[in-house]
């Protein structure tokens, strides 16, 4: 293996966190060597550079974060002469590279970052990723589907391209509006909408206002309200709570930035830790971040699900307590002719590992290869006899 390949992939990912946290950002790193090349390998690849600290530094949340990623004392940095092609062919591997990106302005002024891979010719899905979390965190879905479709991976208005001075509205009409500025800005009349965490409230609102845009929905693990409809798990209860505390004013953001973080380090999965707290890296970008992800988790969906007809799958698990599957199971009974698929293990975080068979059934379903049946509204939702799969895994006939 070439040496640094692993190192400078790495920065790359790690790059969205970096731009954000205020400096200096400290890394573990007991090799000399490294740390002498880590300022001039980051400035190839256009990354901020942490700072390397031999010892057992007392490092911040983030620093640990970001020291596990880039794990310097594995992963040596590349001899001088190697700096140059170890630098391009990470560039060329990047998500960023493979994903092209268009910066979609709405109507009201807000920058939407939106990568697009696939070849425009075949269907377009629009992936509606969790509120606020870089799109590299969709890649191994959008990697996949885009073997089969035109994918765009839009980001969260006000977090990422316009973070200077946002005062754009953070509700979640303006947001499910924002994924219609995205296919209306690629030319698009109508797309496959797959929303996952609270992107799934989105599609929904969406949809809902403009039924003619959305030619289906995959809604997975979905963050749900639906008032004594959908009772909520304790971690969404709680996350609530402080995020409305967060969201009221600057100080009270600061106040309960700890909290939060710390919160969220406690149930992301290490290999995508650095992605996950994106939105909690500064009390600014916090408090943001509360009032549009806070608009998603108490947005009464009732209202827009009344008559909704589109082609949809709702996809939960038995075990979900980061999003109570009880929510998903409201969404597909009131949605005519969709189905639900239950999953034995699951919960939003995990999705993102983007597991083969999880992936397969989205490509399916946006296909069409997952047959909805005529049910009537009161038997939408019921679940679908499983088929006997390796594993004993539920899927659709």
């Amino acid at each position: 293996m070439t040496p640094g390949r692993d190192l400078a992939a790495a920065l790359l990912a790690a790059g969205p966190l970096l731009r954000v946290l205020p400096p200096p950002v400290r890394v573990r790193c007991a090799d000399p060597a490294t740390a002498a090349a880590l300022a001039r390998l980051c400035d190839r690849l256009d990354v901020p550079a942490p700072v390397p600290v031999a010892g057992a530094a007392d490092l911040g949340s983030f620093e640990r974060v970001l020291s596990g990623l880039l794990d310097l004392d594995a992963n040596p940095a590349p001899p001088p002469a190697d700096e140059a092609r170890v630098v391009a062919e990470a560039r060329e591997r990047d998500f960023t590279r493979r994903f092209r990106r268009t910066d979609v302005r709405t109507g009201d002024g807000a920058v939407l970052p939106t990568y697009a891979a696939g070849d425009p010719q075949r269907p377009p899905v629009l992936m509606v990723s969790a509120c606020g979390m870089p799109a590299r965190l969709a890649e191994g879905w959008a990697d996949r589907l885009s073997r089969d479709f035109h994918v765009l991976v839009p980001e969260t208005r006000g977090l990422f391209a316009d973070l200077d001075g946002f005062s754009g509205d953070t509700g979640v009409v303006a947001q499910a509006g924002d994924l219609l500025a995205v296919l209306d800005r690629f030319g698009l009349r109508r797309a496959h909408l797959i929303g996952l965490c609270g992107g799934a409230v989105l599609a929904v609102v969406a949809a809902a206002r403009a039924p003619e845009r959305v030619s289906s929905l995959s809604l997975w693990h979905g963050d749900f309200d639906l008032g004594d409809e959908s009772p909520k798990t304790d971690h969404q209860q709680n996350l609530q709570a402080l995020m409305a505390m967060a969201a009221r004013s600057p100080q009270q953001a600061a106040a309960v930035h700890a909290v939060l973080t710390n919160t969220m380090l406690g149930v992301a999965p290490p290999r995508l830790a650095h992605l996950v707290t994106y939105p909690y890296a500064t009390p600014e970008l916090l408090r943001r971040y509360c009032r549009l992800n806070g608009a998603i988790m108490g947005t009464d969906l009732r209202p827009y699900l009344a008559g909704l007809t589109t082609r949809t799958l709702v996809v939960t698990s038995e075990d979900d307590h980061t999003a109570h599957p009880a929510g998903s199971r409201a969404v597909a009974a009131r949605i005519g002719g969709s189905v639900l698929h239950v999953a034995g293990h699951g919960d939003h975080l995990s999705l993102f590992h983007a597991e083969e068979s999880l992936v397969d059934l989205a490509a399916r379903f946006v296909a069409g290869e997952v047959a909805l049946g005529t049910r009537s509204p009161a038997e939408a939702g019921r679940r679908v006899p499983p088929v006997p799969t390796r594993g004993g895994e539920e899927v659709f006939p």
